[in-house]
């Protein structure tokens, strides 16, 4: 979590060279979560491979431990032992639960807790999360029976849960969020009779694909797996998980390579699930030059390598509907992107990034326009014309991780150096990041 009292640090980064080698990018975030969360459920031992080293999953663990979960120390390329209490095993806490800046972590703890009868919980995050708009999860917890209050009528945290015995619910959620459905899929488990989401279009599936995994009585049905049932009463039991590397993670070296003349980068062990991939089909259109070195699967997710080389003639690009909650985290790289492609590139119905750890629009409109892009923002998206070059400038990530590393892309493609404040910001993700492109460039 940055600290807001301290002095931002002022990063120079140089712009040109090419990046050249081969990259191991973080575990997953979204996996690195719900197997803490699942494990924490789940009767026997759980380990966990890979899993992200990072501020967010680090504070899902802490508010595991502080309700009576045993887990190992999370550190890089160490193995992660999770010693679970079973589905009714959860302690009422004595201190309130800090979830820092991660949204994911406060979102699925509301659909884990608000079904544990007879306990209280306070959850609450640092000054950017407690912004974010929670009644998306609050509201189907309430058609459930859940008792969530807070801010603006359970909008913001500071959130009070009241454990309430649930009943099941058909839920037809507005939007397609992950976070929502799994928040909803956790709350259940544990619920008196089946529970049925529906989404407008298919949000990324880890929850389902995890908690079948662990032994729950889930399926999957309707148009793309669209409508997925929960059936209650089923155990939960230990597993053995690997994390692949997260595409959000590789998205910043796809791009990187593709936009840095000379650039040729092999990212290795990346996550492949088809609700994650988006960012691999924008860049068909852009006629990247990608290839899938070698594929397989690992604990029921595809994986693969990634090379990536550079390309003089990227190709304008649109994207909206059903392909933004494939790629919604990869929309402020992919505005760089657009900055080097032949044309103008459209991006719509992403009002998603409006609620995320900044307004990831306003921010990446703001920053690239500093550089000199020609790039416009629209109530749901951006417009972006790649006929102008950038130029270095004084840079802010505001404290959002994947704008801070979009930028740092951005700067080196450019034609003159930058400066960043709060570039620290990338280790809520990606706590390698400065490292890793330090090494790669040449």
């Amino acid at each position: 979590m940055i600290d807001s009292t301290q002095k931002p640090l002022l990063r120079k980064i140089k712009s040109g060279g090419k990046l050249i080698g081969r990259v191991k990018v973080p575990g997953d975030k979204s996996i690195s979560h719900r197997a803490l969360i699942f494990g924490a459920i789940a009767e026997g031992q759980t380990t966990i491979n890979g899993l992200l080293p990072a501020e967010d999953p680090i504070s899902t663990a802490n508010c595991l431990r502080a309700m009576g979960v045993d887990i190992t120390p999370i550190e890089n390329n160490k193995l992660v032992t999770i010693k679970g209490v079973g589905l009714d095993g959860l302690k009422e806490p004595t201190e309130i639960l800090e979830c820092g800046n991660s949204g994911t972590t406060m979102r699925l703890l509301l659909g884990l807790l608000v079904g544990r009868h007879d306990r209280h919980f306070v959850l609450t995050g640092d000054k950017s999360l407690n912004k974010r708009p929670m009644q998306r999860v609050g509201s189907p917890l309430r058609m459930m029976g859940g008792r969530v209050n807070g801010r603006s009528n359970g909008n913001f945290a500071p959130l009070s849960v009241t454990g309430q015995q649930l009943h099941g619910a058909v839920i037809g959620t507005p939007v397609a969020s992950a976070q929502v459905k799994s928040a909803i899929l956790l709350a259940a488990l544990t619920a008196n009779g089946s529970t049925k989401v529906i989404e407008p279009s298919l949000s990324r599936d880890h929850s389902e694909r995890m908690l079948k995994a662990f032994g729950a009585d889930i399926t999957v049905s309707g148009e793309m797996g669209r409508h997925i049932t929960v059936i209650p009463g089923s155990k939960l039991l230990g597993q053995n998980i690997v994390v692949p590397g997260d595409i959000s993670s590789a998205a910043f070296w796809l791009v990187a390579a593709s936009i840095t003349p000379g650039s040729d980068i092999t990212i290795e062990n990346v996550g492949l699930n088809p609700t994650r991939t988006g960012i691999l089909d924008v860049m068909n259109q852009m006629e990247a030059n990608i290839e899938f070195i070698k594929t397989n699967k690992i604990a029921g997710e595809p994986v693969g390598d990634i090379r990536v080389t550079y390309s003089s003639k990227l190709r304008p690009f649109e994207i909206n509907g059903e392909i933004m909650p494939k790629l919604i985290d990869e929309v402020p790289i992919l505005a760089v992107a657009a900055c080097f492609c032949n044309g103008k590139s459209k991006i719509r119905d992403a009002n998603e990034l409006r609620v995320k750890e900044t307004d990831r629009l306003k921010v990446i409109t703001k920053q690239l326009k500093k550089m000199g892009a020609n790039i416009v923002e629209q109530e749901d998206g951006l417009t972006i014309d790649g006929t102008k070059k950038l130029s270095g400038n004084d840079l802010d990530s505001e404290t959002d991780h994947r704008i801070a590393m979009s930028l740092a892309i951005a700067t080196i493609a450019a034609n003159s150096d930058s400066t960043m404040i709060r570039s620290e910001a990338a280790s809520v993700s990606y706590p390698t990041f400065w490292t890793e492109l330090e090494r790669l460039r040449q």
